[in-house]
Order: structure tokens, then C-alpha cells, then sequence
């Protein structure tokens, strides 16, 4: 891909008639089986019922930096806040989404089904208010993409932190990053936000950005099996995973419903997950809430602390919620990226709660997509959690490494 080039993070195809189909038979009142929420495996697999007897994610904010977010799609409606729109040259505001990808990801974090009758699709968080941020649509290959989308990116993050989102959610990507995003991220975390961007969908070890940036919580895809998806990047740079294949949920575009798969729903489905977590702990801080979703993630099989498919494991809110364990300390980044980013200078040497020993973290070469390390049914069965508690930042270099295409059910 052209460094000028940009990317959504998600993919799928049009499936014709599907709505229509599903419709015909539905009784007023629609069993499970009958309904689009009977699609949503992913929903299914994390016991979002379970999750929602302890919360929806109400207070709290989640930014969509996207293609705008649709305020009037029937399972967003009230979801929606005022934002900012970045993309000038486009019809419309920030409320209004010129290719539907920013709804998707908004409906994957907050939608409530309010469809209703059986045809309304749920988020994981639909409690959650949306904030939408809309860049602007460079297209493939427009020659000053990158600085582009460093200034507008870098512009929308810091408004995000400034409006008091505390997730930001970016589910999109360039080859190359920036000084000037990279300070933004700083400056976010500064105010207490976490950033969660999709790693890719290339299928390989090249970077995206902001993904790659460090301070950015980097998201990888897996499928229904619970393993890395073939198109998810791979490498050091992937710190969580969530589902992001054959994705059901309330989206832009011709019926309002889509399925689509991609590192952009994984994102989405990250940032909806500690939104979880921040509603239930108001006053934990973004670090907290942060190394609480890696010490409750559903780690590698193979007893390692991460692997280069699903970094430091799978998000498993439930867990996170029911049983926390030490959320530690509220002013240390958990993740060692951000740490090894700063000027280099004699650091004390990082401990760990519980006194668990972190060890460096060397990157290795990517395993094939078919390994088990890269997921687990454990993930769903059982509550343990990552092989080994994160602690302090720890000074090693880590980097981080996305096409979109969308299927409209019932189109």
C-alpha cells in the first residue's frame, strides 16, 4: 500500500435479501433464534446480557474519529452527541457519515436496538454516548494523504480529549506517522483518555498508524474460532485482540444493518470494552482501566505473557468487571512502548505487582495464522486471566503494525 494511502479497517460483501428473509416469519414478539442479536456471535460469545446486569457503559464517551456517524440510524438514535467535522469539503456535518464506516463502528461500541421487533442490532456498550470526530475522504490515493491525515487525526484526538472522551477509537490507518500525532496522543493521555486503533488488515507485519504510535493500544482480529483472523497484522505491535470477523451490527449506508469483518471492528469492540470498565470504575484513570483489560485478557495457550497474533491476549470484559484484580498504579502506563519512546536516559529498572517479574520482551518471528497460541475457547469458558500481571512501563522497543468493503443485510 502507498504511504499516501489511506484505509478503513474493515471488510465485507453485499448480501442481498438477508434482511428481507430474516423478517418473514418474525413474530411480534421475535424469539432469540428469529433476531439480528442471534447474529451477533461475538455478543454471544462475551455474555453481553451478563455484562449489561452490571453495566451498558452509561457515562461514559466514547470518540469515533471516522467518516462521520449517522445520529439518525434507529439503533444510534440519542447515542449520538455534537462533534466536529474535520472534513470540510464534505456535505453535511459530523452527524452525517459519507460512506457509513464511522455508524458501523459507532453501532459495534453503542447501539441499543431500538429497531426493535427482532431487527435492531446491539453494541457491547449501549449505554455509551458517541462522540463523532469526521476526517475528511482522501480516497486511495490522493498524493497529500498522510500529512493530511497526521494534521486531521492529530486535530481530532486532541478535541476528543478536550470534550472528556475518555476511549477514542480509531479504526483507521496510514503507512506512516508523525511528530505531530505522536504528541497528540501524548497530550490525550495526559488528560486521562485511552487510544485503541486497529493494527490492519494486510495479513502482515507492516505498520499502520496510529496503531504503531506508541501511547496507542494497538487491536488485532479474531474469527468465531477464537484465533487470529488471515488478513489481522501481526507482530510486536499487536497489545490486545477482539472479534472482528463476520461482524452483525447497525452501520451507514442502504438498510442500516451490515456484517463486516476487519481489524476496524476489533477496535471498536476494544474501546466498547473499557468504556465497560470505566463505567463501573468512574474513578479509575485511563492507565488503571488499561492494564486491568491486559491482566484479565485471555492469554496465549502457551503460557507466554503475549504472542505476536493476539499480543497480550483477548478482551474479556466480563471478566474485567466481575473480577478486576489490582487495577495498581494510576499514573504508570502499563504497556512498554510509550516508555522506550521517550528520550533515552538511565531508568530505574521497572518492578511488578504481585511480584510478578516482567521480562523483556523481544519480538520474534510471526508464527503462521493457524497457531494455536492465537486463540482459545478458555477465552468464553473460564475466568483465567493473562499468564502474568503487567506492571511498571519497561524501556524496550516496541512497534505496532489494515480495506473495507461492506455487506448491507437486506440490501
Amino acid at each position: 500500500m502507498p504511504t499516501s494511502q489511506m484505509q478503513r479497517l474493515s471488510r465485507g460483501t453485499l448480501l442481498p435479501g438477508v434482511l428481507a428473509a430474516l423478517l418473514v416469519g418474525i413474530a411480534a414478539t421475535p424469539s432469540h433464534a428469529e433476531s439480528i442479536r442471534s447474529q451477533q456471535w461475538h455478543l454471544t460469545a462475551m455474555k453481553a446480557e451478563e455484562i449489561w446486569k452490571i453495566t451498558k457503559g452509561d457515562g461514559v464517551t466514547v470518540a469515533v474519529i471516522d467518516s462521520g456517524v449517522d445520529d439518525k440510524n434507529p439503533d444510534l438514535v440519542g447515542q449520538v452527541l455534537p462533534g466536529r467535522d474535520l472534513a470540510v469539503e464534505a456535505q453535511g456535518d459530523e452527524r452525517t457519515d459519507y460512506d457509513g464506516h464511522g455508524t458501523g463502528m459507532a453501532g459495534l461500541i453503542a447501539g441499543t436496538g431500538k429497531r426493535g421487533e427482532g431487527i435492531g442490532a446491539f453494541g457491547l456498550a449501549p449505554g455509551v454516548k458517541i462522540l463523532p470526530i469526521r476526517t475528511p475522504d482522501h480516497g486511495l490515493n490522493a498524493p497529500r494523504y498522510t500529512k493530511e491525515f497526521n494534521q486531521t487525526v492529530s486535530s481530532g484526538i486532541r478535541y476528543a480529549a478536550d470534550s472528556g472522551a475518555r476511549v477514542i477509537n480509531i479504526s483507521m490507518g496510514s503507512r506512516a506517522g508523525s511528530k505531530q500525532l505522536a504528541d497528540a496522543v501524548s497530550y490525550a493521555l495526559d488528560k486521562g483518555a485511552l487510544i485503541f486503533a486497529g493494527v490492519g488488515n494486510d495479513g502482515d507485519s507492516s505498520l499502520a498508524y496510529p496503531a504503531a504510535t506508541p501511547g496507542v493500544v494497538g487491536v488485532g482480529s479474531i474469527g468465531q474460532d477464537l484465533r487470529k483472523t488471515a488478513e489481522s497484522q501481526y507482530g510486536p505491535q499487536v497489545d490486545l485482540a477482539a472479534p472482528g470477523a463476520d461482524m452483525v451490527h447497525a452501520c451507514g449506508g442502504k438498510t442500516g444493518i451490515c456484517k463486516t469483518s476487519g481489524t476496524s471492528d476489533a477496535t471498536a469492540i476494544a474501546s466498547a470494552s473499557a468504556a465497560l470498565i470505566w463505567s463501573k470504575h468512574p474513578d479509575w484513570t485511563n492507565n488503571q482501566v488499561l492494564r486491568v483489560m491486559l491482566n484479565t485478557a485471555g492469554a496465549p495457550t502457551s503460557g507466554a505473557k503475549r504472542n505476536d497474533h493476539i499480543g497480550y491476549g483477548i478482551v474479556r470484559p466480563r471478566i474485567a468487571l466481575k473480577t478486576p484484580g489490582d487495577p495498581g498504579p494510576a499514573d504508570e502506563y502499563p504497556l512498554p512502548d510509550l516508555a522506550a519512546a521517550q528520550p533515552k536516559s538511565p531508568s530505574p529498572e521497572a518492578t511488578e505487582p504481585a511480584g510478578n517479574k516482567v521480562e523483556e520482551d523481544k519480538p520474534s518471528a510471526a508464527a503462521p495464522a493457524r497457531d494455536d497460541d492465537s486463540g482459545t475457547a478458555l477465552w468464553i469458558a473460564l475466568g483465567v486471566g493473562a499468564a502474568a500481571l503487567l506492571g511498571a512501563a519497561i524501556a524496550i522497543p516496541v512497534v505496532r503494525a489494515r480495506r473495507r468493503n461492506t455487506t448491507f443485510i437486506g440490501g
